[in-house]
């Protein structure tokens, strides 16, 4: 469980609030700047907030961005710092996800490849055994192969134990079919943050005629000279001239994203004009 009351820090993050509920595998999106690794940081201990509460629930584990490990150590010498800097630490794991990779335990991390350093990196903090992982861009810079194996061998490990997870990206495909709580960040606030599956219902697309009004509490949208397009939230219009169809992840995240002021939270009233 990760809890955010009113935090600020600097000009980065501005009274950012947000709730995610144990065992949850959470993306964290938005674009650069948008203030995901002060997020993170400040949820890790790592800055102090000038205002706000970041409460956490068991032990944590994080990874950074650029993955930082002693370029001139040995892998197995990494898991030995591991092991002795952890007090819930499980040598199984890390032999047997060093293995299952095929990095081996000799080779210095400096030597390793992109995709073999993210794993190494991934094992340290898997091999805490936390209860919750917080990554900060753990696909940055690894061609798609790597991508899919990291992914894949984190999915592994949530469903093996459970552990809450949350994840930076600002690429939305990354996280589609693997995370399960989504959280948008833009300009240092938060502009969205619940259980994937109920916002994805909660939204719809509606285009229609240019002439048309909507009165309803659209995110954002689009308008040409022969049609208009917006994201809605709440109930459908009535209209029939109206033509509706169901979002996904990515078109949800981009049109909160192209409106900063936009806000799914509260919950929006009804009708507007």
């Amino acid at each position: 469980m990760i809890e955010v009351t009113g935090l600020s820090v600097g000009d980065r993050l501005r009274d950012c609030s947000l709730h995610v509920p144990a065992g949850r595998v959470a993306a964290l999106v938005g674009p650069n700047g948008a203030g995901k690794t002060t997020l993170l940081h400040t949820v890790v201990g790592l800055l102090t907030p000038d205002r706000g509460t970041v409460r956490t629930a068991g032990e944590v584990a994080f990874v950074a961005q650029d993955k930082p490990l002693y370029d001139s150590f040995t892998v197995a010498e990494t898991l030995t710092l591991g092991r002795r800097l952890s007090t819930r630490w499980d040598p199984a794991l890390a032999t047997a996800r060093t293995a299952e990779f095929g990095i081996p335990l000799g080779r210095r991390i400096g030597s390793l490849s992109g995709g073999q350093r993210a794993q190494v990196a991934l094992t340290l903090a898997l091999a805490r055994r936390p209860d919750q992982l917080v990554l900060d861009e753990p696909l940055a810079n690894l061609d798609p192969l790597a991508r899919h194996e990291v992914m894949r061998s984190l999915m592994t490990a949530v469903a093996e134990t459970g552990m809450g997870v949350m994840i930076s990206s600002h690429v939305v495909s990354d996280l589609v079919d693997t995370c399960d709580w989504l959280v948008v960040l833009n300009g240092g606030r938060v502009q969205v943050s619940g259980d994937i599956e109920e916002l994805l219902a909660e939204h719809r697309m509606m285009t229609g005629p240019p002439e048309l009004t909507l009165n309803a509490a659209a995110v954002g949208g689009s308008r040409t000279e022969r049609e208009q397009s917006w994201l809605v939230r709440g109930a459908p219009v009535a209209d029939p001239r109206w033509r509706t169809r169901t979002v996904g992840l990515e078109d949800l995240v981009m049109a909160y994203l192209r409106s900063p002021e936009a806000a799914a939270l509260p919950r929006p009233a009804g009708v507007r004009s």
